[in-house]
């Protein structure tokens, strides 16, 4: 059985990585990054979400890929999705991308782009459920009696420059219920988490990607540092934690509709240990340059420790992967 994507995955996967080039290059996340961070890592202003972009998206069946052609999506299914926001990810493409795109064909607007849709994808943290964008959206998945804007969240800091965060404050108009269903048993939250693992591939491949060209670019004792045996190691790690996370996303993709969701907790739990510990990796790979605001090595790091937390936390799947061994332990002992 062949488990390489088709031809015309490879197809979708290059024209998304087209338009985030062209639409999303380098010079628009500095823009980005430069142009709307204060406070040592807080965005403020709302201008992190770009709103054609966001449109441009929708056109292109960003966030209708999985809705059925009848419906006017796209038709396609989760290893598509998968493969789309892995470029997303790796564009470092900040934005409630995941919301909006389980919204489509719930919230009007959602799949066409014009509706920019959060969710309670980060629990509670202590003094109510934290939603990122809040500000920067238009509605609320599973929360239609909150509305973004009135006065019922506060700001809070935020360790990525790109990604605000917002503490809901009046759990009695269903944030308290909705942030629980999210976190809970909602139908999306496995959608959630995969489509969040997807993302976190993605930035655990492009920073192997820096890591390896900066090795080879920065030279050391007349030589290129690639070539010495440490930093070849650490590359070498790098490259197997993002594959390992492929084969875990990918394989989770497949399977999800066919009883797989402690394959898509393994697939988060990988993806985000690849995304963290590959940042941290290329970081050392730059030495002291990866520390600076100029680098973009840091983005990668902070965005993955939010996604970290996102839908699914490690200690969430490592519990969910340790009842179904148990479970599974238990079946055959019963046989």
């Amino acid at each position: 059985m062949d488990f390489q994507p088709t031809e015309d995955q490879r197809d979708l996967r290059a024209g998304v990585r087209e338009l985030l080039a062209r639409r999303y290059g380098r010079e628009a996340l500095r823009a980005a990054v430069d142009g709307g961070a204060v406070d040592g890592g807080a965005v403020d202003g709302g201008a992190v979400v770009d709103r054609e972009l966001w449109r441009e998206l929708g056109e292109a069946g960003f966030f209708a890929l999985r809705l059925p052609e009848a419906e006017g999506g796209v038709g396609l299914g989760l290893p598509e999705a998968v493969l789309v926001f892995e470029e997303a990810g790796r564009a470092l493409l900040p934005g409630p991308l995941v919301a909006t795109h389980l919204a489509a064909g719930v919230v009007p607007g959602a799949a066409a782009g014009t509706t920019v849709v959060t969710a309670f994808d980060l629990g509670d943290h202590g003094g109510g459920p934290l939603v990122a964008y809040l500000g920067e959206s238009d509605a609320v998945l599973g929360a239609p009696a909150l509305r973004p804007g009135d006065g019922s969240a506060a700001r809070v800091r935020s360790a990525d420059p790109l990604t605000p965060l917002y503490r809901v404050a009046a759990p009695a108009d269903g944030a308290a219920a909705a942030s629980a269903e999210y976190r809970g048993e909602s139908e999306h939250r496995e959608e959630g988490a995969l489509l969040t693992a997807a993302l976190q591939l993605g930035s655990a491949l492009r920073t192997v990607e820096l890591a390896v060209r900066y090795a080879k670019d920065r030279e050391q004792f007349g030589q290129p540092i690639g070539a010495f045996q440490a930093v070849k190691h650490l590359c070498a790690r790098m490259l197997v934690r993002a594959e390992v996370a492929r084969a875990a996303v990918y394989a989770a993709a497949v399977t999800a509709y066919t009883g797989g969701t402690a394959e898509i907790a393994a697939a988060k739990l990988l993806a985000d240990e690849a995304a963290v510990r590959n940042a941290r990796d290329c970081l050392q790979v730059h030495g002291g340059m990866g520390f600076t605001w100029e680098a973009d090595v840091h983005l990668h790091l902070k965005r993955a420790w939010v996604r970290a937390e996102q839908w699914r936390t490690a200690a969430e799947a490592e519990e969910q992967l340790a009842r179904a061994l148990l479970e599974e332990a238990l079946g055959e002992a019963a046989e």
